[in-house]
């Protein structure tokens, strides 16, 4: 691969060009910044834990700031392909939450009614209703569920990929292979970032470097509450019988989901309890407890083979929501991070949140005061109960 010839100035630095950094390469080149620069270390863009993701897009969280940042980020989705360009496949094919005890349902009865005076019609389903809904499931032990068609899936390197040609076209410089070394701060500033391949000099960092970002801002001298955890998923092969209308499907009680992918399933049940790890190679000690749970909950998946299968990281915070915006601690430094396994969905508005922090001094689509990252020290935590 080329070195990249970096430059030695910039108005703006981003760190990491998953979803978030792309997205905020692309609203701040926008918005008329032209020397911004994206780094990934990666060869490609969109590798990490974008490029692992499930792809899922959703309404349905138990708060109002997740439920918000949803409504804005996937109306940005559905005109995405208008805005840069680039098709990302979009499918709403709704999601359902599939539940087992009392407890799940009185929650998502909570849920949903919050959801609803949002304007987000999601609905409780009885066991018989999801039966109707999705008849290939064995229901043993569910005794309800929730349902929004206007949830789905989408394309995340189509995401990523159109997000870095529109930032390209307003200006804006992106670069494959380097590894961000170090960061300079002064006076209580920053003014440089380091790589393998040189130094740029600037007055703004964004740090979006997912499960990564807690080194990144432990080199400016900030301990960042973010954690990896490893999850992985499944790809069957062909399943002629899936139906075109399948949804995103959530057995929430034991983290386990599909969705249609390509003419099979997309399969995954997430990892709860190990320690943070930047470890991704496949366990296959998960992959047996998953396939288990699998074909006991979707018996079809007895007939299907294995096409492929991954690990990622899902960038976790101790209240499962992300932290968006200004670091006190360092004039200069930004964080967009730590969205718990839902960032893929909300990176268009977070984005377009944190350009609009540095360039107005606030964001102002949307209040995400409760999103900064001294709520952990104030212990004003927020704690998300949808997580998968």
């Amino acid at each position: 691969m080329t070195q990249p010839a970096l430059p030695t100035r910039a108005a703006v630095v981003i760190i990491g060009g998953g979803v978030m950094g792309a997205s905020t390469a692309y609203h701040l080149a926008k918005r008329g910044v032209k020397d911004v620069v994206l780094l990934e270390r990666e060869e490609f863009f969109g590798q990490g834990s974008t490029g692992r993701c499930a792809g899922g897009i959703r309404h349905q969280f138990s708060t109002s700031i997740n439920i918000e940042l949803s409504i804005r980020s996937l109306a940005m989705l559905r005109d995405f392909e208008a805005q840069t360009g680039q098709a990302i496949d979009i499918k709403l094919c709704g999601y359902l939450f599939l539940l087992s005890t009392p407890e799940q349902v009185a929650q998502f009865e909570r849920n949903v009614a919050l959801q609803n005076s949002h304007g987000v019609q999601s609905e409780i389903l009885t066991v018989e209703q999801i039966a109707r809904r999705v008849p290939l499931l064995n229901l043993d032990g569910i005794i309800g569920g929730s349902y929004y068609g206007g949830d789905g899936i989408a394309d995340p390197s189509g995401v990523v990929n159109g997000y870095i040609a529109a930032a390209r076209e307003h200006g804006a410089s992106a670069y494959n292979g380097v590894t961000v070394t170090g960061i300079d701060v002064e006076d209580g500033a920053v003014t440089a970032v380091h790589t393998n391949h040189g130094s740029i000099q600037t007055s703004v960092v964004v740090n979006a470097a997912g499960p990564w970002s807690a080194p990144i801002a432990a080199m400016a001298g900030i301990d960042l509450p973010v954690t990896p955890e490893r999850q992985q998923i499944l790809v069957t092969t062909p399943m002629p019988t899936i139906p075109a209308d399948f949804p995103f499907i959530i057995d929430f009680g034991q983290r386990l989901y599909f969705h249609r992918e390509g003419g099979g399933l997309l399969t995954g049940m997430s990892v709860v309890g190990e320690p943070p790890t930047f470890e991704q190679t496949v366990n296959p000690d998960w992959t047996m407890g998953h396939m288990d749970a699998a074909m006991e909950r979707l018996p079809i998946m007895e007939t299907a083979g294995k096409l492929t299968e991954w690990a990622g990281l899902y960038e976790v915070t101790p209240d499962a929501h992300p932290i968006i915006g200004p670091l006190a601690e360092v004039r200069g430094f930004y964080a967009v991070t730590g969205f718990s396994g839902h960032g893929f969905m909300h990176g268009p508005i977070a984005g377009l949140l944190i350009s609009e922090q540095i360039l107005d001094g606030a964001a102002h689509t949307l209040d995400i005061t409760a999103l900064r990252a001294e709520r952990f020290a104030e212990g004003q935590l927020i704690t998300e109960f949808n997580v998968v």
